[in-house]
C-alpha cells in the first residue's frame, strides 16, 4: 500500500497497469478508492484525490491511456494558447491503421496521419507528472489549414494570426511546417499578408 500511495504522489493520474512494475496488486487501488485517497476517472485510470486538476488534466488522462498519442489541432491550440475556444473533444493525431481508442471520459477525437506529417514537431511538455506530446505551436497552425474543412477556416486563420503575433512561431518555422502537411500553397498568401 505504501508503494502505491507513493506513487500516487508522484503522479496525479495512474494507470492500473502501472502497479505492475512494482509488484502492487491491483486490488489495493479499490481500497485507495474507498478510503478518499484515489477516484476512478475511466476505465483503468485514476486520480489522486490530493491534487486538484489542472486545466490540462484531460490531457493527462488521454496521454496516460493512449501513450502514443499526440495532442493536435483544437486542443493543441489551446495548450499552446493560440484560441480562447475550449474544445469538448481532446483531439490527438495517431498512425495510420492504430489501434482506436474508447474512453468513456474525457471524449476523444482521432485524426490518422502518416510520414512526416505524424512525427514532424512533437514536443514533449511535463504536466501532471506525465509526458504529454504536443506538436509545437507552427505544426498545429499547419494542421489547422490542413483539416480546414474539419475545423473551419477562420479557426485556421486565427491560429496563424496569433501564433505570428505573439512570437509563438518564426515565418520559417510556419513555411517548414507547411510543406511537411502539403499545405504551403494554401498558407503562402495568409503568410504573406502579416509579413
Amino acid at each position: 500500500m505504501e508503494k502505491l500511495r507513493r506513487l500516487a504522489d508522484e503522479q496525479p493520474v495512474i494507470r492500473s497497469a502501472d502497479l505492475e512494475r512494482l509488484a502492487v496488486p491491483r486490488n489495493y487501488l479499490g481500497r485507495l478508492v474507498r478510503e478518499g485517497k484515489l477516484e476512478r476517472v475511466g476505465r483503468g485510470l485514476y486520480s489522486s484525490a490530493d491534487h486538484p486538476p489542472s486545466e490540462n488534466r484531460t490531457l493527462v488522462e488521454v496521454c496516460r491511456k493512449v501513450p502514443q498519442a499526440v495532442v493536435c489541432l483544437s486542443s493543441a491550440l489551446r495548450f499552446h494558447e493560440l484560441t480562447t475556444e475550449n474544445p469538448f473533444e481532446v483531439w490527438i493525431a495517431l498512425k495510420q491503421g492504430a489501434w482506436s481508442p474508447r474512453m468513456e471520459y474525457p471524449p476523444v477525437h482521432v485524426v490518422r496521419f502518416s510520414g512526416a506529417a505524424l512525427t514532424f514537431g512533437v514536443v514533449g511538455h511535463p504536466v501532471e507528472g506525465t509526458e504529454v506530446k504536443v506538436y509545437t505551436p507552427a505544426k498545429t497552425v499547419a494542421d489547422c489549414f490542413k483539416f480546414r474543412s474539419t475545423i473551419g477556416t477562420e479557426l485556421a486563420l486565427q491560429a496563424l494570426r496569433e501564433c505570428f503575433r505573439g512570437k509563438k512561431a518564426t515565418m520559417d518555422e510556419l513555411w517548414e511546417a507547411a510543406k511537411v502537411c502539403r499545405v504551403a500553397n494554401v498558407m503562402r498568401p495568409y503568410m504573406e499578408s502579416l509579413a
